[in-house]
């Protein structure tokens, strides 16, 4: 994806180490988060960026993803 600059794996319960090393400019969350529970929200706004709230799109979860990522290679004989 163009629009994505990085990933990263943490090992934290929630990201927030993360997102205040790097401030992004932009932080998305799935609009099934609450603002005021949006981790990070406060370290991002103070340093002049903003926290956008997707809509969520029935499918599309990362556990959605990954489910179907895994029944695939259960199908094709893959490694799981």
């Amino acid at each position: 994806m163009e629009c994505v600059d990085a990933v990263i794996i943490f090992d934290d319960l929630t990201p927030q180490q993360v997102i205040a090393r790097l401030l992004p400019d932009v932080l998305v969350k799935g609009g099934d988060w609450a603002g005021d529970c949006i981790v990070g929200r406060e370290e991002v706004e103070a340093a002049g960026g903003r926290v956008v709230s997707a809509p969520v799109v029935p499918g599309y979860s990362t556990t959605e993803i990954v489910r179907k990522i895994r029944e695939s290679a259960v199908v094709t004989g893959g490694d799981s």
